[in-house]
């Protein structure tokens, strides 16, 4: 298990698709990685930790309280990000993750990615407009489901 994020595995996730090598080589540099055991947490609900996490290895439960009742709302697989609202705007989390089994896990202080403000700008460019692209497919994809729920109800007079 290394301590080190590989760049060329870091190329195969959602933040790094856009990136050239030596562009995954100078994001790397600055990540950390976590490895997880099954049930570990990697980060709580209302945590006020900033820090952004690509999955690597494994699986993620993304876990959210509903009625008072923790409950998995998505299982997160290789390649997807975490955290980018909290990542970007600083706010608290909104649910916990959880590894499912072993996991592996790179993670990105803002202020580490901050760094890179003067030196590599085209590299922070290249990953927000992938967090972008990433937060507008899953409001694309609630507005969808949320259609689809509408389009039920309405259809079924309110039965279910």
């Amino acid at each position: 298990m290394s301590d080190t994020a590989n760049f060329e595995a870091l190329g195969h996730t959602a933040i790094g698709e856009e990136l050239s090598i030596n562009e995954c080589k100078v994001l790397a540099s600055i990540m950390k990685v976590r490895h997880l055991k099954k049930g570990e947490r990697l980060v709580t609900e209302s945590g006020a930790e900033k820090t952004l996490f690509v999955l690597l290895k494994g699986e993620l439960a993304v876990i959210a309280q509903r009625d008072n009742k923790p409950q998995v709302v998505y299982t997160m697989k290789p390649g997807e990000v975490a955290g980018t609202r909290a990542f970007v705007d600083r706010s608290p989390r909104k649910a916990t993750l959880e590894a499912v089994g072993s996991a592996e896990v790179y993670t990105l202080d803002p202020l580490d990615f901050e760094s890179l403000l003067d030196s590599q700008p085209r590299i922070l460019y290249k990953v927000m407009r992938s967090l972008f692209k990433l937060t507008h497919s899953n409001l694309l994809r609630m507005n969808q489901e949320s259609e689809q729920l509408s389009n039920y109800i309405s259809r079924s007079h309110g039965r279910y």
